[in-house]
């Protein structure tokens, strides 16, 4: 193979892998952003007074499916049935 072809070859290849690495720090960058802005959410609600472990809670469970949340309850009452808590 002719040296200009694997140097045109090197150089696409290196300006792709610059472009993929550029986007990901973009990305990255964006995230802390984000998390940034949401540990601030919290700050704001734990000033209100808020239990923020219990808006985090919260949040997790609207994440999570209807049936799910349904039978992880039922089973919650179930076994706390069977240690006398219920």
């Amino acid at each position: 193979m002719n040296a200009n072809i694997v140097d045109i070859q090197n150089n696409a290849a290196g300006e792709e892998i610059r472009q993929f690495i550029e986007r990901f720090e973009h990305l990255e960058a964006e995230k802390k952003d984000i998390a940034d802005q949401m540990k601030e959410v919290m700050a704001e609600a734990k000033g209100r007074g808020y239990d923020t472990k219990v808006l985090r809670k919260l949040v997790a469970l609207r994440k999570r499916d209807k049936n799910d949340l349904d039978e992880e309850e039922a089973m919650l009452e179930l076994y706390k049935a069977a240690l006398g808590m219920s």
